[in-house]
């Protein structure tokens, strides 16, 4: 891989564009004094010219005198003798030409730049050190330092007592709000509301395509359930096999996927993943006619050509196959019209790769992998909807211990509200986030343990996946702090160049 400095390569461009403006600018003084020099000649010779004029009236004035033609003679020799010299000490000053880079419309960045060094060594320049301490003054220098210092770089929080009490406290808040209210599936007082918001977000989806809402209450039909057939039918997809035996024309997998139900069909099958993943793998299927499973530590993929995708060239064939991918998980993320009861819904983002670690010994005698458990924890209900319940006391505590922080530094620090406002990249907030989602974490795990009673499934049916994960982003974010200490944070230095970026744009 080529590690060419292209950051010196710029500086050196900038050395030499420098020392050429600085050359021109020599230049330029030099012919301002060449032409100071020529209107000097100039007013000296209209001052000669001048007396050879008067010199000349007075000599034809006395042609009328009696002036003899001897001295007549000599004035005129002396007057021819003065326009000779004045001529013959005009010298036409020559102006050196400076050098320069010539560029045209096929020059490459690699011919500009060994242009850059050709002129370097015609004039002397050393391009093998630090070009930038060249392009700037050290009083400029000490300045960008100091300015990268303060706002650049990763810096350690500087917390008082107050801080981790704050930070504690609304962690603490948000433990009592999930283990209260969040609690398990099935058993959860904010898991029943997102349910329900849930199942409305289907039907307003439905409807927006064209489902009669009025017509399945006129059935009698459960509206949830009538939306979810509308959207099933209109997107369909070739991998949504359920049941390990039977054909794969009738949605089964040959035995070719292991342990393959209608409850777990949904997380074994990688194009029902909200996320990335399930759109790369739906989009994958839908073009090659497969479909991909997750099992047992493996990844399989089976032949289940049914039907081609849609669109008249390959632009068109992405569009469809995304619209066909988020169409179905709209109509699977709340169950299935043929299920009864909540059903099983879509699992958390990348929820499904836990099936890949498939070691590990649990359950009964031993018999159960890790990806056996994740499994059964999902077939229980533990899927996208228990996850919207159990981002509540997540947020929740975001929110308490951001706002915690900009109200003590307005009032209590004596900020100004624009320096108060809580950034992520403040060193202070990082840290106090932290605090606050380890409290709910630690609140969490332990209620989880003790319900659990030592069952791997119920433990992690009560454990909060969301706030573990946001405590794991922000404790591996410290970490990196801490360790690179007083280095530039890219983060920051790439929000600031964005927001210079917008102000160029709309200046």
């Amino acid at each position: 891989m080529d590690k060419k400095p292209y950051k010196k390569d710029e500086g050196n461009a900038l050395k030499v564009q420098k020392h050429q403006l600085k050359e021109a600018d020599d230049k330029v003084s030099e012919i301002d004094s060449l032409l100071s020099s020529i209107l000097n000649e100039q007013s000296d010779s209209d001052r000669l010219l001048d007396s050879m004029v008067a010199e000349m009236e007075g000599l034809v004035s006395d042609t009328t005198a009696e002036v003899s033609q001897t001295v007549f003679n000599e004035t005129l020799e002396s007057i021819e003798k003065d326009l000779n010299s004045a001529g013959s000490n005009v010298t036409i000053p020559i102006v050196s030409k400076i050098d320069h880079i010539e560029l045209d419309d096929d020059s490459s960045w690699s011919d500009y730049l060994n242009m850059i060094e050709d002129y370097g060594f015609k004039n002397n320049l050393n391009l093998k050190e630090d070009p930038f301490q060249h392009l700037m003054t050290k009083s400029q220098q000490v300045e960008l330092q100091k300015r990268i210092k303060d706002d650049f770089t990763l810096k350690n929080a500087n917390c008082d007592q107050y801080d981790y009490m704050i930070a504690g406290t609304c962690g603490v808040i948000g433990g009592l709000i999930d283990v209260l209210f969040v609690g398990m599936p099935g058993d959860s007082k904010l898991g029943n509301i997102t349910d329900d918001v849930a199942n409305k977000t289907t039907e307003k989806f439905a409807s927006l395509l064209g489902w009669d809402k009025e017509k399945a209450l006129n059935k009698g039909s459960n509206t949830t359930k009538s939306a979810i057939g509308f959207l099933e039918r209109k997107y369909e997809i070739n991998y949504d096999q359920s049941t390990t035996q039977g054909a794969i024309a009738k949605s089964g997998t040959g035995g070719a996927v292991k342990n393959l139900s209608k409850n777990n069909h949904h997380l074994k099958s990688l194009g029902h993943s909200p996320d990335i993943v399930g759109l790369f793998f739906s989009i994958l299927n839908q073009f090659t006619g497969t479909s991909t499973f997750v099992s047992n530590g493996k990844i399989i993929t089976i032949d289940a050509k049914k039907h081609q995708l849609q669109g008249g060239n390959f632009i068109a064939k992405i569009f469809c196959g995304f619209a066909n991918w988020f169409g179905h998980i709209m109509s699977d993320w709340t169950g299935s019209s043929g299920a009864g009861g909540r059903g099983a819904g879509v699992p958390i983002p990348f929820y499904n790769l836990f099936q890949l670690i498939n070691f590990g010994r649990f359950g009964e005698n031993d018999r159960k992998t890790f990806a056996m458990i994740t499994s059964e924890v999902f077939e229980e209900g533990y899927d996208f909807r228990h996850g919207m319940a159990m981002a509540i006391p997540v947020i929740i505590t975001e929110l308490l211990v951001r706002l915690m922080y900009t109200i003590k530094s307005h009032f209590y620090h004596d900020k100004p509200w624009k320096d108060s406002i809580p950034r992520a990249s403040v060193p202070e907030v990082r840290r106090m986030l932290l605090v606050g989602h380890g409290t709910l974490c630690l609140i969490d795990g332990a209620d989880a343990a003790i319900r659990a009673n030592g069952n791997l499934v119920q433990f992690l049916l009560r454990t909060n996946l969301i706030a573990w994960s946001r405590t794991g982003k922000l404790a591996l974010k410290e970490l990196s702090v801490w360790y690179h200490s007083g280095h530039i944070d890219a983060d920051i230095v790439d929000e600031y160049l964005d927001n210079e970026y917008k102000k160029m744009l709309n200046g």
